[in-house]
């Protein structure tokens, strides 16, 4: 299984460096995403001509607005990948923060000097600098977290994803009621640069790296994730990784779920608004429920995961498609049950959808660790290239949907959206169930020309010995 299961490997008791990094990491997500999805919050005030300072933008442009972060977000998903393995994630992942905070502490100053243009060009810088985000996560967990705490510290961690949509849906019509759209910006651009001056001094790339870790726990990790001796520079084996199979049967996954989640992430607030009838104050705080259901079942998710691999109940591979299961086949069911509600059952449709996204947190623990299973040392780029492709479904999903409703007051309609999502997500993880592997690769560490050598050499030693 390539994994290292030594019952000699003790864990150190409490709370450790590898628990605070988690925590860091945490806050770094949840602020990436708070700084990913604050525009979609903000322009419905930009545009408000009842406030003092607006813009006059049509909906073409603020539709360009809104998705110019995904411009430069894909463009640097597999070059993250590789520059997160070379330079280490912390690099890049301050960085990207970093620069995130300042571009939103700039962006009405930005927007009232050069307009839409230079609002744009902002996003699109965001969306390249955040690109680094998931590859330089991939990377440091692949760094820091033992195998057996997987489950939960990792999905703390990428849970902050959720968390991060969810809160800045809760506080962004809070936020712009009581100072102005301004303060959306000011607010996150704020939180992130403390942030970043925190991780600055505490975060490490790795355990080795870190100067506050005990010897315990340093042995505890390297044991745990099979990483003894100093590390090697290691070149990348791009043909190996673009023809393992199981590597892009999490792909396939990853592709499933992002059209299922960008399609209910971007229709939902219409969906509420043209059939259930909810009103724009409502719909903000109805829309972070699903979110913040997924944020709260991430968790036992993930404690649920640790503890079959730890009582070794089902092998590593078959706890990712169980999980991977729950968290795409789970939908796919409540989706199809959200198509049959009858017209103005506002409450069973908002608790359907909040089901259908809540129970998506089980992909967390499912495709997601798919490639640090697999290659650790290359978990970065796999994340890079895994990123890149499921982007581009992120992109197509909602256009698609474009094309499927063209009333959208029609709950027929709406109904074949459902039904496409739903599809999605059956036929993407039943690929994933018979295809993948956590399987450690043996392209997880080509074997040096040197070392090839004085192992041959030694076998020939041996041998003349016997003879």
């Amino acid at each position: 299984m390539g994994v290292n299961m030594d019952s000699e490997n003790i864990r150190p008791k409490g709370l450790g460096v590898r628990h605070a990094q988690t925590f860091l990491l945490f806050l770094g997500m949840l602020l990436a995403f708070c700084m990913r999805v604050n525009m979609s919050m903000a322009i419905v005030d930009m545009t408000d001509d009842r406030n003092e300072t607006y813009f006059d933008w049509s909906y073409s442009v603020q539709s360009m607005i809104l998705s110019s972060f995904f411009w430069g977000y894909i463009i640097l998903q597999i070059p993250g990948g590789e520059l997160a393995r070379r330079v280490g994630g912390k690099i890049l992942l301050t960085t990207s923060v970093s620069v995130n905070s300042i571009l939103s502490l700039l962006m009405p100053f930005l927007a009232r000097t050069g307009g839409w243009p230079l609002v744009i060009l902002c996003r699109t810088l965001q969306g390249l600098t955040q690109a680094f985000v998931y590859p330089c996560m991939h990377q440091l967990v692949s760094q820091w977290i033992p195998l057996e705490e997987k489950g939960l510290l990792t999905t703390i961690i990428y849970a902050g994803a959720q968390l991060g949509v969810a809160v800045q849906l809760l506080a962004s019509g809070f936020l712009a009621q009581a100072w102005g759209w301004q303060a959306i910006f000011y607010t996150n651009g704020a939180l992130g640069m403390i942030w970043t001056v925190v991780y600055v001094i505490l975060g490490a790339a790795s355990p080795e790296e870190s100067k506050i870790i005990s010897d315990h726990e340093l042995k505890y990790i390297t044991t745990s994730l099979g990483r003894l001796g100093p590390p090697k520079k290691l070149k990348t084996p791009w043909i190996n990784m673009l023809t393992c199979l199981p590597f892009w049967a999490a792909v396939v996954a990853h592709c499933g779920q992002n059209w299922g989640f960008f399609t209910l992430m971007t229709e939902m607030p219409t969906y509420m608004a043209r059939v259930l009838g909810v009103n724009l104050t409502k719909n903000g705080v109805l829309s972070s429920l699903p979110y913040l259901a997924m944020y709260c079942l991430s968790f036992p998710m993930g404690i649920m995961t640790d503890i079959i691999i730890r009582k070794q109940w089902l092998s590593v591979a078959n706890t990712r498609k169980l999980t991977n299961t729950i968290g795409l086949w789970g939908p796919a069911l409540a989706l199809i049950g959200l198509s049959y509600i009858p017209e103005g059952n506002m409450i069973l449709a908002v608790i359907m959808l909040t089901i259908t996204v809540g129970i998506n947190a089980g992909h967390y623990t499912g495709f997601m660790l798919i490639s640090i299973d697999l290659a650790p040392n290359f978990s970065a780029n796999l994340m890079g290239i895994e990123n890149f492709v499921a982007n581009i479904i992120s992109i197509i999903a909602p256009l698609v949907c474009g094309l499927i409703i063209q009333d959208e007051t029609d709950p027929s309609e709406w109904r074949k959206v459902f039904f496409l999502a739903s599809a999605m997500y059956f036929f993407t993880n039943l690929f994933f169930i018979i295809f993948a592997t956590s399987d450690r690769q043996s392209w997880n560490e080509p074997e040096d020309k040197a070392d090839v050598e004085n192992d041959q050499q030694t076998k020939t030693e041996k041998e003349s010995v016997h003879m």
